[in-house]
């Protein structure tokens, strides 16, 4: 990195457990068990406030987990942002490019490794399992985000929405992706129960949390946790795009 160029500034704006804004420029690489030659960053987590833990991963030529999650419990998602990726669930083996994903259910582990010999750049994610008493359990899911149709965000047709996962009570999460065009934004300021990590695919946009207007743009990473104050607005001339988590079909615990 060697010395600044400047005076020392972030974008950064972190209320541990309400919200997190982290720009590129913060994050440092973390030696993680199973990584080989890879740039790791941990994105949301619980000392964040967070219930899941999602990363950054860059793969490098020759890049690869040996075996990521996969523990009793414990699910996990992999999205190619940019890149080829060959992976496994299980015995099960997939190939991917961008956009391209793959969801193991609790007790089934992950593997990962780049297909190419440029760099490979992926967001994972892994959470623990709510089972649903009486309820089926959750199943191996892969596909890519080009394949799928964008449906119309509450009635705005410049505001687009893809679910990547089954809407089906089987699962305790979805994962999609929204996308704003210029001048789109949220029908309303939303305040609710469930919890995101976001990060940013493409664009730039403002980005209302707790009432706060933030500059967000591709690259960054967004956490919201449960009752945030939160909108989007894009601005410039590229759609902002960011695909995020979501807590789902289950009832809270009391």
């Amino acid at each position: 990195m060697g010395f600044p160029n400047d005076i020392l500034n972030t974008r950064a704006d972190i209320k541990p457990g309400l919200y997190a804004v982290i720009p590129p420029e913060g994050l440092v690489d973390n030696v993680l068990p199973g990584f080989e030659n890879t740039t790791n960053s941990i994105l949301g987590s619980p000392r964040l406030g967070a219930r899941f833990t999602d990363y950054i991963v860059t793969l490098h030529k020759g890049g690869k987990n040996t075996g990521f999650a996969g523990e009793e419990g414990v699910q996990s998602f992999i999205y190619v942002v940019d890149g080829k990726l060959n992976a496994t669930a299980g015995d099960e083996k997939f190939e991917f490019t961008q956009g391209g994903y793959l969801y193991c259910p609790p007790g089934v582990k992950m593997t990962f490794e780049n297909a190419q010999d440029e760099d490979t750049k992926v967001y994972l994610y892994k959470q623990r399992y709510t089972p649903l008493e009486g309820g089926k359990e959750p199943w191996v899911v892969s596909g890519n985000t080009n394949d799928i149709k964008k449906e119309i965000y509450d009635g705005m047709d410049n505001v687009l929405l893809q679910d990547l996962l089954p809407v089906d009570f089987a699962f305790d999460m979805n994962m999609h992706i929204l996308t704003f065009e210029p001048t789109g934004c949220h029908p309303f300021v939303e305040t609710h129960y469930q919890e995101h990590g976001a990060y940013l695919l493409s664009g730039e946009g403002m980005y209302n949390l707790d009432n706060k207007w933030m500059p967000v743009k591709k690259d960054d990473y967004i956490y919201m946790g449960p009752y945030c104050i939160q909108a989007c607005y894009a601005i410039g001339r590229e759609a902002i795009s960011y695909i995020y988590s979501k807590d789902c079909h289950r009832d809270p615990q009391v």
